[in-house]
């Protein structure tokens, strides 16, 4: 069999898989429940990711900055820590965090595990500590309790991390127009929402937004096509270096983990610097400086009405 027809083979099996599942053959996949998680541990984690006694003053929890009901963040700039310290990047959505390669824009945290403690011991966030945390939980019977039905050691530092990553992982927004869209739902869209998709995919945008959470899959350069930084206002700052400050190599210098696109119809302001305030905004600055193109404001307002398709709904799970 020459290479041509084994192509064709592959493509056809590829496009007959597709249908037999009733999905659409496209870059981006439907998400999904996800269904091997212990309730019990949900249910922890939960009360942990909203419990304020994870931070040092007892006045912040992890949805402070986290608020599940405004699609995972906290829709500011700059979120603010114990005794009001300001950090300085923009905190990502919490919601579909199961699908990111690694966690936090510069990607230090290669597991939800690891990302659930750094907020603890950062003394701009929470500025506690393990052993300041377990001994306030220690006074509470009833989380005592939990913990120990879960875990034979009771309350741990690892313990407590194990149960927000259960949670955060259960933090899922499903059944988006567009997913139902790629089931088969042909009615799920507008032609308007359909002509953004296709705007979508013909100017670029896919090759760094794409897989079940359009996005969060791989690293990408903040200005491929034009200095981004020496255009916005301000000089350069830490978090702007993105991954260098983890791998100390120039060439990772403004590299970030390119951000899921699933809720970024709710999720102002934009970018690891939150520097933009409108999703059109957003648009056009990620098509001047990451596509080298001046996007016309009718492909922009059609790219925002597919972004638009892609706000699911989040399903919890019961104890």
């Amino acid at each position: 069999m020459n290479n041509l027809l084994k192509t064709l083979l592959l493509f056809w099996l590829v496009i007959s898989f597709a249908s037999a599942a009733g999905l659409k053959n496209e870059p981006i996949g439907p998400l999904t429940i996800e269904r091997n998680l212990d309730p019990r541990l949900v249910s922890l984690g939960d009360q942990l990711f909203h419990d304020v006694r994870l931070s040092q003053d007892n006045s912040i929890s992890c949805s402070s900055c986290h608020v599940l009901s405004t699609g995972g963040t906290d829709r500011k700039k700059n979120s603010v820590g114990v005794g009001g310290n300001v950090g300085g990047i923009k905190a990502p959505t919490v919601y579909n965090t199961r699908y990111n390669f690694v966690q936090f824009w510069d990607g230090r945290a290669l597991t939800l595990e690891e990302q659930a403690a750094g907020p603890v011991h950062n003394p701009i966030e929470m500025s506690s500590n393990w052993e300041e945390v377990i001994s306030k939980l220690r006074k509470d019977p009833t989380t005592v309790e939990k913990f120990e039905e879960l875990f034979h050691d009771g309350i741990t530092g690892e313990n407590i991390v194990v149960a927000i990553a259960a949670f955060e992982r259960s933090l899922v927004t499903v059944n988006s127009r567009f997913d139902r869209w790629l089931k088969g739902d042909e009615g799920a869209l507008s032609e308007r929402e359909l002509r953004g998709y296709r705007l979508f995919k013909s100017y670029g945008c896919i090759s760094c937004h794409q897989g079940d959470n359009v996005g969060g899959n791989m690293f990408g350069v903040m200005g491929a096509k034009g200095d981004y930084f020496k255009d916005r206002n301000g000089g350069i700052t830490e978090p702007d270096l993105g991954r260098y400050n983890v791998t100390k190599q120039d060439e990772d210098k403004h590299y970030f983990k390119v951000p899921s696109l699933r809720l970024a119809a709710i999720n102002p302001p934009y970018f690891h610097d939150g520097s933009q305030t409108t999703l059109q905004g957003a648009i056009r600055i990620m098509g001047r400086y990451q596509l080298g193109r001046d996007l016309p404001q009718s492909d922009i307002d059609d790219i925002a009405a597919f972004l638009h398709t892609l706000v699911g709904e989040h399903v919890r799970l019961k104890p």
